[in-house]
């Protein structure tokens, strides 16, 4: 891993940023969770991940396959549900059921997007809490909000502190500023940032579609967070010089000079951006990597508090 990721900070040389490599935080996060993995075994616990996937949509399959490969390379138990589009709400939630009443399945994911006749609201809510790996449940909401820390956060947001926390990034006191208020990454990532403790102890500003003046927020921001879905929105002219930027888009744009005619990018103007930041996180290869890895690490934990 680069000395960075390790919590040490190398100055910027004055041209460019310092590049976030989320792969080799991923890496290092993956191998933690193979430890306690190790660890809970030999006490005769193996953590569980149940995966339920509902349709055919690739790139769901895709992302799917990548989760159940890298539990199973942690030494976890990575299994995966696979049901046909026209599955009714009520064999979905009959299958949650069964899982939730598992003590062998400590932690379930039902993949999104969901088909059109499903209410994705209440399969969420139909999760057991102490199960709910994703962090999406109601409870966990709560918990997140109130700094309760038997809960889950979303994968992503926390895949975000552990960046900041493993790059040494100073939080305490700092100006933060997230852009978009999702509530996969937008609002648990404010709720993250605001809570006591390391990573955190952060005062910050969440801007939005019908934010007035965004410039005014973004120039301001001891560290920058995108996460609005819109490819290169955030220019390097909007960024407070020497912020750490932290970019979660990730879109594809048409590029005929690639021989797949298109390219991913972020919602932050890469090259124009690093010019300014101190930190970067790059599209791909930066917040990306660590969404799974979080998602993994939840999963030991749920492991672990369910065999207390």
């Amino acid at each position: 891993m680069r000395p960075e990721a390790r919590g040490q900070r190398p100055e910027n040389d004055g041209a460019n940023a310092t590049l976030i490599d989320g792969v080799a935080v991923a890496k290092a996060v993956r191998a933690d969770v193979a430890r306690d993995t190790a660890e809970l075994k030999a006490k005769g616990i193996t953590p569980g991940l149940t995966v339920v996937i509902v349709g055919e949509d690739p790139a769901s399959q895709s992302y799917v396959k990548s989760k159940e490969k890298a539990s199973i390379e942690a030494g976890m138990k990575g299994e995966t549900i696979r049901l046909s589009a026209d599955t009714s709400q009520g064999d979905l939630e009959a299958i949650i059921d069964r899982l939730n009443a598992d003590p062998t399945v400590h932690g379930i994911l039902v993949q999104s997007p969901l088909p059109k006749h499903m209410d994705a609201n209440t399969v969420v809510r139909r999760l057991a809490p102490h199960k709910d790996v994703d962090g999406f449940h109601p409870v966990n909401v709560g918990k997140l909000l109130i700094g309760e820390k038997d809960g889950f956060a979303p994968c992503t947001p926390a895949g975000v502190q552990e960046l900041l926390v493993r790059y040494g990034i100073e939080t305490k006191g700092k100006e933060v500023v997230v852009i978009g208020r999702s509530n996969i990454v937008g609002k648990p990532m404010a709720a993250l940032l605001m809570q006591s403790g390391q990573g955190a102890d952060c005062t910050v500003t969440v801007c939005h579609s019908r934010t007035h003046d965004l410039t005014f927020h973004t120039r301001r921001a001891d560290i920058l967070i995108a996460a609005i879905g819109k490819p290169e929105a955030v220019h390097g002219d909007v960024i407070r010089p020497g912020a750490v930027v932290i970019d979660v888009g990730i879109n594809r744009v048409e590029d005929h000079t690639t021989p797949k005619g298109y390219r991913l990018v972020g919602d932050v103007h890469f090259e124009s951006a690093r010019r300014v930041a101190s930190h970067i996180t790059p599209v791909p290869g930066g917040v990306g990597p660590m969404t799974i890895a979080m998602l993994l690490k939840n999963t030991v934990r749920a492991a672990r508090q369910a065999g207390a």
